[in-house]
């Protein structure tokens, strides 16, 4: 683009200069003027939820008689544009910007426009045309949402189908693997490397559950309240209309807000999956922590499982491998959850009938589903399908648990038990030899209530 070359555009308040090359008009050229706060600009998926807006809402009108079917579909292959990502780089606005989105609604409608004009013999308007039966305050949430649902669709939820299914077979296979299960990080009863697996699998199937529920209220779109929720300038039908017409584009089921002034005044329902995205955050940095714990080693550590071995760990220490997957992930989920925080904050500021912080509510809540989709694909491919199972250290440190008398509790007691594991663990001993000499219990007895694979079965002994 020739930065050095301008032209005159004119907005209603007066003459400005843009670049010879840009697409954007003066109202574009004006933000960029004023916010130059980040370096961060609008999402490209949420360039191209505008460019669907655009493109529905351009149908739309021609369908209701309001615009020439010429000009309609200038605007439909000028909107297409952006949709496809192709003009990304005429979307320069900072995030941190006139609160409703306005800036970067007048930045689509510029360079929908430009384009149009471009395609008929009618000069298309970014107002009168492009924003035909719109407002900033009711396009930007609609945007949100429409951006929001189809990243879920497209992306997190498919990797979470993946690493769920990954989890399932991962957990078939390691059923007869019995190792010590631990509590505050301690040496507790035996579990199955399986039954450990199997609460990963179940504690993502919940997420995964509650993300899907909340897409219901997130795809009632604001699209027909306009300026403050009342439809003004709008013709009566348009957001039925609307909503068919991207729900087709889109092939995802859009429906029409029960309620404008809601829709346009909170923005409960991406709070609502921000919570969710949070929650689906914690889940993963529990089981990010707990294969680092399982890899820990090699000789000093853990070491039950070994994670595949993806590159040099350290610049001094040669032969070191560290976690690298596991730890990248804990690093995302904190950024979504404060991502979250973010949101929550935002969310606030619904001031009568427009929440004033919607750029940032769509940059944090894009971010924080993208990078979950790519945390756990990665965590999925990288460390989960790969981990090695160190048998012979789990078996070791399984025989020399003290709290395997746990399951004598039924037939000698608390008390004695307590003296056996304490002894057992004082003598670097196995429970079933201190047993022998504490008890009248016998062999046949002890192996029958200490075999290791029966206890992960739960019940008396």
């Amino acid at each position: 683009m020739k930065k050095d070359k301008f032209r005159i555009e004119t907005d209603s308040m007066g003459d400005l200069k843009v670049p010879m090359d840009a697409k954007w008009g003066a109202q574009t050229q004006r933000a960029l003027d004023n916010f130059c706060i980040s370096d961060l600009t609008m999402p490209s998926e949420f360039i191209s939820a505008l460019g669907l807006i655009k493109w529905s809402a351009a149908l739309t009108n021609e369908q209701l008689g309001l615009i020439s079917k010429k000009k309609s579909k200038s605007i439909q292959k000028a909107a297409q544009n952006l949709i496809d990502g192709d003009v990304n780089e005429e979307f320069l606005v900072d995030v941190f910007q006139t609160g409703s989105g306005t800036s970067s609604n007048m930045n689509a409608n510029e360079v929908i426009a430009s384009i149009a004009s471009l395609l008929t013999d009618e000069k298309v308007h970014p107002n009168d045309d492009v924003n035909m039966s719109q407002s900033s305050n009711d396009v930007v949430p609609t945007a949100i949402s429409v951006a929001a649902i189809i990243r879920l669709k497209e992306s997190l939820l498919p990797a979470l189908n993946n690493i769920i299914s990954s989890l399932g077979h991962k957990s078939d296979s390691l059923k007869d693997v019995v190792k010590t299960g631990r509590t505050h990080l301690m040496d507790a009863m035996p579990i199955t490397l399986a039954q450990e697996v199997d609460g990963w699998k179940h504690q993502l199937q919940k997420v995964r559950d509650r993300i899907e529920e909340s897409q219901g209220r997130l795809s009632c779109l604001a699209q027909g309240g306009t300026a403050v929720g009342t439809g003004i300038n709008a013709h009566p039908d348009f957001a039925e209309k609307f909503v068919k017409n991207v729900s087709k584009k889109t092939s995802i089921d859009f429906k029409v807000s029960p309620s404008y002034f809601e829709a346009m005044s909170s923005q409960d329902s991406s709070l609502e999956l921000s919570s969710h995205l949070r929650s689906l955050a914690t889940c993963l940095i529990k089981i990010s922590n707990d294969l680092r714990w399982m890899n820990s080693g090699p000789l000093a550590g853990i070491s039950e499982i070994k994670l595949p071995e993806l590159q040099p760990g350290s610049s001094i220490m040669p032969g070191k491998v560290n976690p690298v997957i596991p730890e990248a992930v804990i690093m995302a989920c904190a950024q979504v959850i404060g991502n979250d925080a973010t949101i929550a904050y935002s969310a606030q500021s619904g001031n009568f009938q427009l929440n004033v912080m919607l750029p940032v509510i769509a940059y944090n809540l894009i971010q924080s589903i993208n990078i979950m989709a790519n945390a756990i694909s990665s965590i999925d491919e990288k460390a989960i399908s790969g981990f090695e199972v160190n048998r012979e250290v789990i078996d070791k440190n399984l025989k020399r648990n003290p709290i395997l008398v746990t399951a004598l509790n039924s037939k000698i007691g608390y008390e004695l038990g307590a003296k056996i594991a304490k002894k057992a663990y004082q003598q670097n001993r196995s429970i079933k030899d201190v047993a022998m000499e504490m008890t009248d219990l016998s062999e046949d007895e002890i192996d029958q209530a200490l075999d290791p694979l029966d206890l992960t079965e739960g019940g008396l002994k």
